[in-house]
């Protein structure tokens, strides 16, 4: 679930945030049962069943469905390992250290991880690098947000305009991801767990959807404060972007390693997850 929130997801969140301020932050909240709900689908599956979904797909539907639903997994996880490495090359070139060192390192340090043969060696090492995103915590809380502001978003959506309906639409799209659930039903037989482990297994799903959700919150919280204090609009194309947003609020130091390290997790961790859920 930690993956659920990487680079793709954290550059929508700091869009939502430097555009619409705290606006989004409801959706992101009402989006939580429904994230819960479509991954808990996935743990029974595979408990009750002992099988992946390509292959309960196949089984119950198709050969032809099995490949349709694998290819468009393919393709989803070949666009996020690009964007994980373009959030590494990004955050490596903050500290001053080149993308051609940084990539290809990052790359070997996935397939050395992904080839060891070890699942619980490989949730240990995600799970460390992916509670590095709990760093954009301290980020939105020292980013002094306007409190009165964010709770008057929660009961202001508007709707009505399109530029707005847009980017609610890329949020549930950077919440809702295919390679989770091929993942996460994956993941489950990997665990051998039983139906004794259901009521574990749900709470740890449930712990998840809420977490990757409250980083998402306080992406936007924090570009959300950058925004009242810009001169201008903020462009929050890139993680370059969002650190020079939060460097007035937080220091130069403060927002590459709180963003940096941020992002660096979350990249990391998606791409681990991505690469074993295509594989």
């Amino acid at each position: 679930m930690l993956a659920d929130s990487d680079v793709g997801s954290i550059i929508t969140a700091a869009q939502s945030g430097a555009l619409w301020r705290y606006t989004l932050i409801l959706p992101q909240v009402l989006l939580i049962p429904f994230l819960y709900f479509i991954q808990e689908i996935t743990v029974r599956l595979g408990i009750v069943t002992h099988k992946g979904h390509a292959e309960l797909v196949r089984i119950h539907f198709s050969k032809g469905w099995a490949y349709l639903s694998s290819a468009t997994l393919f393709l989803a996880a070949l666009g996020a390992l690009v964007t994980e490495y373009v959030g590494v090359a990004s955050i490596s070139e903050l500290f001053g250290i080149t993308r051609w060192i940084s990539v290809p390192l990052a790359m070997v340090f996935l397939i050395v991880l992904v080839v060891s043969g070890s699942y619980r060696h490989v949730e240990r090492v995600a799970i460390l690098v992916g509670l590095f995103e709990l760093l954009f915590i301290p980020a939105a809380l020292l980013s002094h947000p306007n409190w009165g502001a964010l709770g008057q978003s929660m009961t202001s959506q508007p709707l009505l305009n399109p530029d707005y309906r847009f980017l609610l639409a890329v949020n549930v799209g950077a919440v809702i991801m295919p390679w989770m659930i091929f993942y996460q039903q994956g993941a489950v037989i990997d665990k051998k767990l039983a139906k004794a482990d259901l009521r574990v297994a749900r709470m740890d799903t449930l712990l998840g959807a809420v977490v990757t959700q409250v980083i998402m919150i306080a992406v936007i919280i924090a570009t959300a404060s950058a925004s009242s204090h810009a001169r201008t609009a903020l462009q929050e194309n890139s993680v370059a972007n969002i650190v020079d947003s939060l460097q007035p609020l937080l220091g130069s130091m403060g927002a590459k390693l709180l963003v940096g390290l941020g992002i660096g997790g979350a990249g990391l961790v998606a791409a681990i997850v991505v690469s074993l859920a295509g594989a």
